[in-house]
């Protein structure tokens, strides 16, 4: 749980990052939000949630 809370933060912080230096409108921003909520709903939230966690776990042991 962990893992997950301070990821959420740190693509949180990343988006915040890209609307500052308008990188990133706020429809596309909009967009992302939406994209990882309807994401997290659907049957690909697992091997997502799994893909994450082996990448952590990968730079963990680095």
């Amino acid at each position: 749980m962990v893992v997950t809370i301070s990821l959420v933060v740190l693509f949180g912080a990343a988006l915040a990052a890209l609307l500052k230096f308008k990188s990133l409108g706020y429809g596309s921003a909009f967009v992302a939000v939406m994209f990882g909520f309807y994401l997290a709903s659907t049957g690909a939230a697992e091997p997502v949630t799994d893909l994450t966690a082996a990448v952590v776990d990968a730079v963990r042991d680095l």
